[in-house]
């Protein structure tokens, strides 16, 4: 397996620890984005705050977060992740404690969706994964990116019952203090997935042109379109069963708790299937890969809505849409990576995860609208599995093979 071997990331065994470092940046980055949901009754009690106000911040910074990331990734390309992660941090940091601290209309929208959206678009994948990408050998960049990926799943596993004991014992801002201090404290890890030395591409791949090129030739490439649209119902799929799965399971009278048992199996059985996915793009073609996962989400999610429901019943679902789940993340940032190197892949895989944010606030506020206009989530339910069956037959002809952007000419002597 090949190392890192100039800078500081020498320092720390090449691609494995790479990936451990970047499971527990993500761990906390998403982790702590996970627990946002139990905050919309406290707030609501505490403070005064409408929680569609609350719901309204939390829509904002997923939107935030789409739109700053393709800016965070051209910073990791250009600057290294560890000054992208350690800035990100603070910002992060900053907006839950502007919430904590002073919790009002303006300074949650400002907090909780304007700073944490733009927090965590330099914490997470497009800048964590990159880095992965980066220190990885070709033939290891897809199971590094899965193992990362994995371990990132354990935040939503700790943080979110971590958040709950400690807004019961001690109140909501105590809760939003804690998680700042575990962002912060998680942020030197960035030091790990310093980026590659300019001009040292890892595992022979020939470095791309400057990033306007890069850019052009990706939008230009049929299938950079299609992983971009197919990313969107990712997006879409898992914003809506995330917010309104409890919501729905309420409507359908079944036990109290029971969609926070679903999320928390979904949370426990992506740690598998994120890593799984990895490795499976590592010895298939991830396309095809992608096109199976988005295939068993709309079968999943099309035979939950329409079968009878259960205790049992949810807790498959749970556990299937977890294997699922983050797997689509290693896969499409993987073969983002295969097709068009690693040089501008901060760039190019912020791109294509836009799509998703804006998938993801769809899929949250339609949830939502479409409850309001007719009293059911079915008609989002059928079109979440609908667009699961478009989503494979996007990814199913997409090409793999490498292209690479042309060096600029050298000018000619006068």
């Amino acid at each position: 397996m090949a190392t890192i071997g100039h800078g500081r990331a020498a320092l720390w065994g090449g691609a494995p620890a790479v990936a451990v470092a970047a499971g527990l940046v993500l761990s906390g980055a998403m982790g702590i984005r996970q627990t946002f949901g139990l905050f919309l009754g406290p707030f609501s009690l505490e403070t005064g705050i409408p929680v569609a106000t609350t719901a309204l911040a939390i829509a904002l910074h997923n939107l935030v977060w789409g739109f700053a990331q393709p800016f965070a990734g051209a910073a990791a390309d250009r600057y290294g992740s560890a000054p992208v992660i350690a800035l990100g941090a603070l910002i992060y940091a900053g907006g839950l404690v502007l919430t904590a601290l002073a919790p009002s209309a303006p300074t949650l929208l400002l907090g909780l969706g304007l700073m944490v959206g733009i927090g965590i678009s330099g914490t997470s994948f497009g800048v964590v994964l990159t880095a992965v990408g980066r220190a990885a050998t070709p033939e290891r960049r897809s199971a590094a990116l899965g193992l990362a990926s994995a371990g990132g799943s354990l935040g939503q596993v700790l943080l979110v019952p971590f958040a709950q004991t400690i807004t019961a014992v001690a109140g909501l801002s105590a809760a939003l203090l804690a998680l700042a201090a575990i962002i912060v404290a998680l942020a030197p890890f960035g030091i790990a997935l310093e980026r590659m030395p300019r001009g040292t591409p890892p595992g022979g791949e020939s470095a791309s042109g400057n990033l306007p090129e890069a850019i052009l030739l990706a939008w230009r490439n049929p299938g950079y379109r299609l992983l971009t649209l197919g990313f969107f119902t990712c997006g879409f799929q898992l914003a809506f069963i995330a917010t309104h799965l409890p919501g729905y399971l309420a409507l359908c009278h079944m036990p109290v708790g029971l969609g926070a048992t679903a999320l928390a199996l979904i949370g426990l059985f992506n740690m598998a299937g994120s890593w799984g996915c990895g490795w499976l793009g590592g010895r298939y073609r991830p396309q095809h890969v992608l096109a199976w996962l988005y295939l068993i989400r709309a079968v999943a999610i099309g035979t939950f809505v329409l079968a009878p429901k259960s205790e049992a019943a949810v807790a498959a679902f749970g556990a299937v849409m977890g294997l699922t789940w983050l797997g689509t993340v290693p896969l499409t940032s993987g073969l983002v990576a295969r097709v068009f190197g690693v040089r501008h892949l901060g760039t190019l895989f912020g791109i294509v995860f836009l799509s998703h944010q804006i998938g993801s606030f769809l899929g949250a506020w339609l949830g939502g609208a479409v409850l309001e206009a007719t009293g059911s989530y079915r008609p989002v339910w059928l079109a979440t599995a609908l667009a699961g069956l478009v989503a494979a037959l996007l990814h199913v002809p997409i090409d793999d093979r490498p292209v690479a952007v042309a060096p600029p000419a050298p000018e000619r002597a006068r």
